[in-house]
């Protein structure tokens, strides 16, 4: 951080904690700062669906090193998406078990969320498991970006990656220049927009307690609690139990092991700035070859993303009980998707994780309150990268048996 300027996330809580001082006075009358939260919602919904869109693309057609790497590629990818739905899963369970959203009564719901509610109860009973996944499939995916359908987004982006990657490296190159470019675009877009994020976040934090009082602020609370109980249980449940069925190591060996590792992204928030350090714990202290780490080490730094998918589920089942809206089948479908293939456009994004949009999104919730949970940001990063380098490393002492 340069001297004289403030870090953007110390910048956002500071913002935070005077809309929730203005709130606590102005009472209702500080709805009059809605519209400046609104516009940073709305620059958000701008961004979020070209960003899935193009960096979901790269992250599939990164994959074309599978086809060298034989088992390893595909018993990797299969492992990283099959640990992510389980997180994303058991994010679901857990936020079904301990209900952290239930707390506000529904007088204190704005009517529209309420016929929201309605509405989308409606849809859960009508739709079946056969038509959501029909629904998942594009006719048109012009038409899925124009009108935002995040789940044929996420298909077709990840089939046209995976394409991208099955073609000559001399015909895949020049696209990939473009989308990368693309990418790199949006980011710095995003980086602009995160700007006015503390503006934003006053606006909406003064909106919500001025209109819903202090009781939202116990909920994002016990948010947090359940959430770090759930990260436990894939830490220090999942993991140990994958790597005692497929390999030979010792699941108590493996969390001892790790844990400097997680120390550091703790501190970091980054996999990628963790990775020197995973990279050292499992070829020195866990014995996994490098020709395996230096594979599935960085596609997990840049995939595998478990913590991230338990944030989303919870998040969604959080916004949906604050606001009174019953998910049915198909909703918790299109959550556990898209937070799982979603995953692989999570690289690279700064600030607060945007993917939660897309995921909130296609299940039909709303997003105005997500500014509330970008105060705390920080603490659910650090303890999602610590849950996401344990899964890289798990995966890489599996694979390392198997090949």
């Amino acid at each position: 951080m340069k001297k004289g300027k403030i870090n953007l996330g110390v910048a956002i809580l500071i913002a935070m904690i005077l809309g929730i001082i203005v709130g606590a006075v102005m009472g209702p009358k500080a709805t009059i700062f809605a519209p400046l939260g609104h516009v940073f919602i709305s620059l958000i919904k701008m961004l979020v669906i070209p960003l899935v869109t193009v960096s979901i693309i790269l992250g599939a057609s990164s994959l074309g090193g599978t086809k060298s790497a034989g088992k390893i590629g595909i018993g990797t990818f299969v492992y990283y998406l099959g640990t992510t739905a389980v997180a994303v899963t058991l994010g679901l369970i857990m936020g079904g078990i301990f209900k952290p959203g239930l707390g506000l009564s529904e007088a204190a719901l704005p009517k529209e969320f309420l016929d929201m509610a309605g509405s989308l109860a409606d849809k859960g009973e009508i739709a079946g498991f056969w038509d959501t996944l029909i629904g998942i499939i594009p006719t048109n995916p012009i038409n899925s970006l124009v009108t935002g359908n995040i789940l044929q987004i996420l298909f077709f982006s990840l089939f046209l990656g995976i394409g991208l990657s099955a073609i000559s490296k001399e015909k895949r190159e020049p696209v990939l220049t473009v989308l990368t470019g693309l990418n790199e675009a949006m980011i710095w877009m995003i980086m602009k927009v995160m700007i006015i994020a503390p503006i934003g976040v006053f606006g909406l934090m003064a909106d919500a307690v001025g209109t819903f009082g202090y009781d939202i602020l116990a909920l994002v609370v016990k948010l947090l609690l359940v959430y770090t109980i759930t990260l436990l249980i894939q830490t220090f449940g999942v993991y140990p139990t994958l790597v005692k069925t497929f390999s030979k190591k010792s699941p108590i060996n493996f969390i001892k092991k790790i844990s400097k590792a997680q120390i550091v992204a703790l501190s970091t928030s980054s996999s990628m700035a963790t990775l020197p350090v995973t990279f050292e714990v499992c070829e020195e202290d866990l014995e996994v070859s490098n020709e395996t780490t230096s594979f599935v080490l960085p596609l997990g730094a840049t995939i595998n993303m478990d913590g991230n998918a338990i944030y989303y589920a919870l998040v969604a089942m959080f916004f949906a009980q604050m606001y009174g809206i019953t998910l049915g089948f198909p909703q918790y479908i299109a959550i556990i998707i898209t937070a799982t293939i979603g995953s692989i456009g999570q690289a690279g994004v700064p600030g607060p994780s945007l993917l939660v949009v897309a995921v909130l999104l296609s299940a039909g919730l709303p997003i105005q309150a997500l500014p509330l949970l970008f105060g705390v940001d920080r603490v659910f990063d650090m303890m999602r990268t610590a849950v996401n380098i344990t899964g890289d490393a798990s995966c890489a002492v599996i694979m390392d048996e198997i090949k």
